[in-house]
């Protein structure tokens, strides 16, 4: 219907931006740049995810720890992170929902090459005129062993 050709254009492109800013929230945790991750996450944003435990946890702290001190952490840069099949559900001009399979190439303590497959959500909201993710949800395989890199 060709009344409708400006809305799917803006939510074409605003599909389009989520993508892009998940991605550059990947390559900031792959790269461990705090700073650009603290820039693209809201300061009290929500997330379930393994390292908690079944916890909910808020803000960015809990996250810092594995920018600073993952013991079994890769160093910066030894990092790969594969976004699959993005599934952006628009909610209005300034939110949105994005769901993928991510999967992160490392090498593990003995120098073998590993992949690890997360499944993760993310809630974004437009605030200021940016995106912030304001929530993230991820699910991994049971029973990772400590060479696996640790996510957020």
């Amino acid at each position: 219907h060709p009344c409708r050709a400006p809305y799917s254009l803006l939510f074409s492109a605003q599909k389009q931006e989520i993508v892009r800013v998940t991605q550059q929230l990947l390559d900031a945790i792959s790269c461990k740049d705090f700073d650009v991750y603290t820039k693209l996450c809201d300061p009290a944003m929500t997330c379930f995810e393994p390292e908690a435990l079944g916890n909910l946890i808020e803000g960015v702290e809990f996250h810092r720890f594995y920018f600073d001190y993952g013991n079994n952490n890769p160093r910066k840069g030894q990092l790969h992170t594969t976004m699959l099949n993005p599934n952006v559900h628009v909610m209005g001009e300034e939110g949105a929902c994005i769901a993928y399979v991510r999967l992160t190439q490392f090498m593990d303590k003995n120098g073998e090459a590993r992949t690890r497959q997360t499944q993760e959500s993310r809630v974004w909201q437009k605030k200021a005129g940016r995106w912030v993710c304001v929530h993230v949800h991820r699910s991994g395989p049971p029973g990772s062993s400590s060479s696996t890199p640790v996510e957020f």
